[in-house]
Parts: C-alpha cells; structure tokens; sequence
C-alpha cells in the first residue's frame, strides 16, 4: 500500500492534520526550522561577494532530520505542509533540499484553517516551492545577520559586553527612547472647565436633568487650553450669577456605523492589548493554540480560527456565505445583509496571507466551545469570532442630538459676554453588528426640548485640569507606529517587543507600558550619532519594501544586500576607530560618600555594572565594586551602593598564618590565601565568616587533589578524574584514556602522544 508523507513544521499541527487524514498519510512535524546559519561565525559568504548563507543542521535538529529521512524512505510520496507565508516556504524549502527533491519536484499545500474540508481541498491542489518567497526570507535572514553580527561586537567593544542591536529592534528601542524623552521634557499647563446642570420642569411636577459644557463665548469656541485659570473662571461664574437660559439650537442626526474590517495581525495585537492586557507575544502564543488545535472532547483535536500572521483584510468567500446564513438564523433577517461586505487592504504589501484572522467554522460560536478552551484563549476567540461575524451584519443605526444653550442677559447685564453650553446625546435606533458588542455604545438620552424653551440652572461646576504628556508605548500602541511607518511586518512585531524586553532595552512599568532603560538612551544616541541608516524609519521601511518585491520576483535579493553591505561595512570598520569609550560612558552620581568625601556613582562597563567611588582627577585612583546580582543600574540607591566597597575585606588568618581576604573579582566573588585563590561562588562574600571561608577553601583543595591522578614536572599535561571518568588534558585538548589502561601508569610521552592525535 502506497504511503504519503506530510511534514508539517508544529507537533500540535501534525496531530490535528492527523486526525483527518485516513492510514495512507503519516504525518510528521520538523518542530520549525530544521536549517539555519550557525551561531559560533556570520555564516555568510562576505569574501566571495556572493551572500550566500552557509546553512547547517543544529545539533537540537539532527535526530529529527534523521527520523524525517527515515520516513521519507519508507514513502512513495512527501508532501510539504508548513505555513503559508515566507518563513512557512523556507522551511519547506529547507526540508526539500535535506531530502534531495528539487524545488520544482517538490509538492507543497497550504491552507488558512486547519479543518477537514480545507486540507482534503489543499490536497487537491499541490503546487511547487514558490522559490521567491524564499529568497524572501533569506533576504531577510541574512540581512538582520549581518547588521547584528557586526554592529552587536561593536557595542560590546565601546559600551557593554551582551548588549545587541538590530534592523529592526534597534527602530523600535529608538521609538521607546524618543517618546521616553518627549515625557521627560513636557511641561504641564493648567487649564479649567464648566459645566452647567440644567433642568426642565414636566408636566407632573417632576423635572428632568442633564449636563452641558461651556463651549463658546460671544460666539468663540473654547479650545482645550482656552481657560487657563481660576481667575478666568471666577469672573465667568460671576457673570453667569442671574443669567437665565435658553435653547437655542437642537439638532437631531441619524447616523450610520459600519463594523470595522476583520483582524490583521497588527490589529489583533492593538486589541487583544487594550481590551485583556495581553502583551503581544501572550496574543500570539493564544492564536498559535487556537489555530493548530484545540482538544474539544469527543470532536478530538480542532483548529478554531484561520492563519494568524497576516496583513489581509479579505474573507473566504465560503466564509461570507456561511456568515449569511449563520446571521439570518440567529439573529433575523433584518441582521443579515443582501450582499456580502467587502474589505480593502491599506498595508501596502498585503500580500502574503490571503485571508483575514476569523473563525475555521463559524457556527463553532464562542459559547459552545468555552468548556474546552482556558480562560485566555476564549476571551481571543471571542474576540476574533465577533469581529470576523460582525463584519457580514447590518449597520447600526443612532440617532444623535445636539443642544446649545445659551444665556439672557437682562439690560442691566448687557455688557456681559454670552455664553453657549452644548450638550450632546445618542439613542439607538437600530443595533445591528453592535448586537454582538453590548455596552460598546453610551446611550444618553436627552429630554425632550425644544427651540426658545427656557431651562433652569442647577449648579454650575468648574473644575481643573492639566495637560499630561505622552504615554509611553504599550505592545498596542508599539505595534500600531511600526506598522504606521512600514516597519517590520506581520510575523516581527511580537518577536521585535520580546528582543528589546529579553536584552534589557525596556522594562514594564505599574502599567505595562515599556520603559526604556538607561541603556536604552545610550545605545540609541550611539547609532543615531553614527549609524543613522539602521535607525532611519524611512531606511527602515524601504528594505522591508525591497523584500516586498524580492517575494513578488521584482527585485533580486543578491544586489539588494551587495548595496547595503558594502558601505555599512566600511562604516562599522571605521567607526570602531573613531567612537571613545567617554562617549559611550553611562553614569550617574547618587552622593557623597560621608566617610572619605568622594563622590558615589553607578556606572556600566564591559562587563556589567559596577559602582565608583572617587573620580580621576582624586589624587587617589577611584575605587570599583560590582553591583549585586539583582541590583540594577536604574534603580539602585545610595544606600545599596555603599556596602559594596567595604570589599575586599580582610577576615583574619588561617592556621598558617595567612591573611584571608574576601573579595569580588571578574569571575564573581573569591577568598585570596597567600597566593591561592579559592572560588566563592555559592557564597555571599559581604557577610560570610572566616570559619565559612576555611571550610569551604578546604573542601575545594581536597576535591583537587582528588581529582588529580597523575603530574608531570614542567608539562602542563595532568590526567584527571573527570565527570565522566578519568581522562588526559593539557589544559587545551583532552584524550580518552586507552581502554583497559591504568591511568595511573600511563607516562609523559604516552601522554603527549594520546594528546597530539585526540
């Protein structure tokens, strides 16, 4: 019997796909990538000029590729399943070229939902590896490694070792930074604001009441910053003392909303963050499970929504068909539109997913599920099933009164300026699509008024207010700007918020939003100073376009990177030269110490943080202390800050008289007796005794003696006892000891000779 190979790159994807396939399909995951460029060099072919990557099999891969290839033997036909945008096409790519089938040979399928109907469908239809799509993706991969592998060793030579820098995180650090500065410089203003209770008595001795806001005087609209301070308001309350009012325009307007589009990658993000919190990696890690596959009970394991990394605002049209139908059922004819809503497309290269984030089958209505699904996936499937379904339903429909009141002033007060209150209220008239948003509409009704009616006064309400200054960027609003400049696209903004989080660029304040670090501000002006291209918004968005093209076969990806690499090599050879490190120094001072007078500061070197005590131009060289593990160079005081110079501390002597002196040195802190050093690693070095130094010194000579079998008089060589048994080394190479040899027995130049062939 003939058999079919599926390779899919998720575990969870190959189950689910396994479930509606019969027993002439294995289905198999390559769990992501199984190729990439190795980490220990660039990877790249710079010297030949040709920029071809130098892929390798990771070690974490091997046994997987192994196993792909064994079942690949054991089938008459593979079938390559993986995603359907760029870097879906590069691991199918990828998984073809390990397998020896040709591009053009090879049989790929994709598909948006992971259902029955829509994989037999894909099965249907195979095509080739679209090898422009890959190009794509290489483009790009190369790319982000050579400005991350040449600019990265840079920053750790001028400003601090483990820092990173990239194409694209690299913008979004600087967007954090500016808005971070933007705060800092805001200047607050003052400004204040009335409001009028008014009233209007009805028939049955009741009254009803409302708000209205001063809007103009003497017919001049109050802008925001318009009344500025008390005194303004105190003399316009003392106007308004005997005023009597009137209404003196109404308007009514009956006004349409349409639902919005369905979601894109970016927007889901914008949501999932403003309505739940989520950040968007927690958004994309929920969708992720939502489409590979849900467990729901007897059904098995179910993909809920379409592909989630898309900038596409289309719908299938069997989507628009069941949502029809679905819409006229559930909730009337009057709900359901005659003809289907299209959407348009506004990012510039949506062109990758062909179809919007919605449900895999609509009638899988959120409630029906919510057992199978954790709190979190329902509240996004939620999300998602409404908005897809609520872009095939009727408009809403509301009616929207405006009401200006204005004053009467007697003739004694004719001198006084008139004053125009404005109210504003909305009812709805019909629900429609809102039917499934309850609540996302404030119905305020207004009385029933007319023109010349007059109304009495209540109370008058002032009350300050100042302007504040920007908000610093949340996942949402993050997303939302990359995206308005053009940078990066559906599959990076996620990964992009993590790198700058995971390196130490932003922290979460009380509000989630990211703060950038003092580091953050350093290396951003570092590039900005001398590399402006690879922090330019514009530069930015003009190589995300180039690749745009690449995938469409505009562009060849080879010419693309030759033109950025060749100056940006140069620049990078020769700023390494010309950047100090007192450009590059972070510092800030936090006192005095009382002791000696000298200034206390914090300051980041190569390797890490430290604190400082005394400047250069003190007669006596300053002093150093390396922070704490858990101490932060933003955050640590004064107070924290000066224990750290009580080290090197003296403890006392050991039984031979040695001084034992505690202290933290680069490899973290240690014990100095005589001319030994003893590692203290497991230990707090600024409150351990001198009993705790001798025991744990003591503990670590005897393990190294131990250790060592056998010495040699002038040769580094030693063999040793090692984890895995005994075995030679000279400090360099190791060897395996001959098996049935006595290592004790072995001599110097047997030794030397396991050395030279090991």
């Amino acid at each position: 019997m003939s058999k079919t190979l599926i390779i899919v790159e998720s575990p969870t994807k190959a189950k689910t796909i396994t479930k509606f396939l019969g027993k002439d399909f294995i289905v198999e995951s390559s769990f992501g990538h199984v190729r990439d460029l190795p980490k220990s060099k660039m990877g790249v072919d710079i010297e030949g000029g040709t920029f071809l990557p130098q892929y390798i099999i990771p070690k974490e891969k091997i046994k997987q590729v192994a196993k792909l290839k064994a079942d690949a033997k054991k089938t008459d036909q593979i079938i390559f399943a993986s995603d359907e945008d760029r870097e879906g096409e590069a691991i199918s790519w990828h998984l073809a070229t390990i397998l020896d089938i040709e591009p053009k040979d090879a049989k790929r399928i994709v598909f948006h939902e992971i259902t029955k109907s829509a994989i037999e469908e894909a099965l249907k239809n195979p095509r080739s590896i679209d090898l422009k799509l890959v190009d794509a993706q290489q483009a790009r991969r190369i790319l982000d490694r050579l400005v991350g592998y040449e600019l990265s060793p840079l920053l750790w030579k001028k400003v601090a070792r483990g820092l990173s820098a990239g194409r694209v995180q690299s913008v979004a650090v600087r967007l954090c930074v500016e808005r971070e500065r933007q705060i800092l410089a805001f200047i607050a203003q003052e400004y204040w604001s009335i409001d009028g209770i008014f009233s209007k008595h009805l028939t049955d001795n009741k009254k009803q009441t409302f708000t209205a806001s001063l809007h103009t005087i003497d017919g001049k609209k109050i802008d925001k910053l318009g009344l500025k301070n008390k005194e303004q308001i105190d003399e316009i309350l003392k106007n308004l003392e005997k005023s009597t009012y009137l209404i003196a325009d109404l308007k009514q307007t009956e006004t349409k909303r349409t639902p919005p589009p369905p979601f894109t990658t970016s927007v889901l993000q914008q949501n999932a963050s403003n309505r739940f919190g989520f950040s968007a990696k927690q958004t994309m890690v929920l969708a992720q499970q939502l489409y590979e596959g849900v467990e729901l009970g007897t059904e098995g394991q179910i993909g809920l929504i379409t592909y989630m990394r898309t900038d596409s605002v289309n719908l299938s049209q069997k989507f628009l068909t069941e949502a029809y139908h679905f819409t006229n059922k559930e909730f009337g004819e009057k709900y359901s539109l005659e003809k289907p809503r299209y959407y348009q497309n506004k990012s510039k290269g949506a062109q990758e997913a062909h179809e919007a984030i919605r449900p895999a089958d609509i009638y899988r209505t959120p409630e029906s599920v919510k057992e199978f699904l954790s709190p979190q996936q329902h509240k996004l499937y939620d999300l998602i099933w409404r908005r897809a379904v609520a872009t095939q339903m009727t408009e809403a429909k509301l009616n929207k009164t405006t009401i200006d009141i204005t004053t009467l002033n007697s003739e004694l007060e004719n001198k006084n300026p008139i004053y125009t209150f404005r109210a504003n209220g909305q009812t709805m008239l019909f629900d429609g699509w809102l039917k499934l948003f309850p609540g996302m509409i404030d119905e305020e009704i207004l009385p029933d008024l007319q023109i010349n009616d007059s109304l009495d006064c209540e109370e008058l309400k002032s009350e300050q207010h100042f302007t504040e200054p920007p908000a610093r960027y949340s996942d949402a609003t993050l997303v939302k700007a990359l995206e308005e400049y053009g940078i990066g696209r559906p599959s990076t903004f996620a990964p992009t918020i993590a790198t700058i989080e995971d390196r130490g660029y932003v922290v979460r304040d009380e509000n989630k939003r990211l703060e950038p670090k003092k580091i953050a501000f350093v290396v951003n002006d570092l590039l900005v100073k001398h590399f402006p291209e690879i922090v330019d918004y514009q530069f930015t968005a003009q190589m995300e376009e180039n690749l745009d093209e690449i995938a469409e076969g505009k562009k060849d990806w080879q010419p693309i990177i030759a033109t950025f690499y060749s100056p940006f090599h140069e620049l990078i050879v020769k700023k390494t030269e010309e950047i100090s490190k007192a450009e590059t120094v972070m510092a800030h001072e936090l006192g005095t110490d009382p002791k000696t007078g000298k200034k206390v500061s914090v300051r980041l070197g190569r390797y890490g943080a430290f604190a400082q005590l005394g400047d250069k131009d003190d007669e006596e060289k300053p002093r150093f202390a390396k922070l704490k593990i858990g101490q932060d160079l933003d955050t640590v005081t004064f107070e924290e800050v000066l224990p750290l110079f009580e080290l090197p501390k003296n403890l006392g002597k050991d039984e031979f008289g040695n001084d034992v002196i505690v202290a933290i040195g680069r490899f973290g802190p240690y014990a100095k007796i005589g001319t030994n050093n003893f590692s203290l690693k497991e230990s707090d070095p600024y409150t351990i005794t001198l009993e705790e130094v001798l025991q744990a010194t003591k503990e670590q000579a005897e393990k190294k003696a131990n250790q060592e079998i056998k010495t040699f008089t002038d040769s580094p060589i030693k063999i040793l006892n090692g984890k895995y048994g005994p075995y030679i080394t000279d400090g360099e190479k190791n060897a395996k000891i001959p098996e049935g040899k006595d290592p004790a027995s072995l001599e110097q130049a047997e030794c030397e000779e396991l050395i030279k062939n090991a």
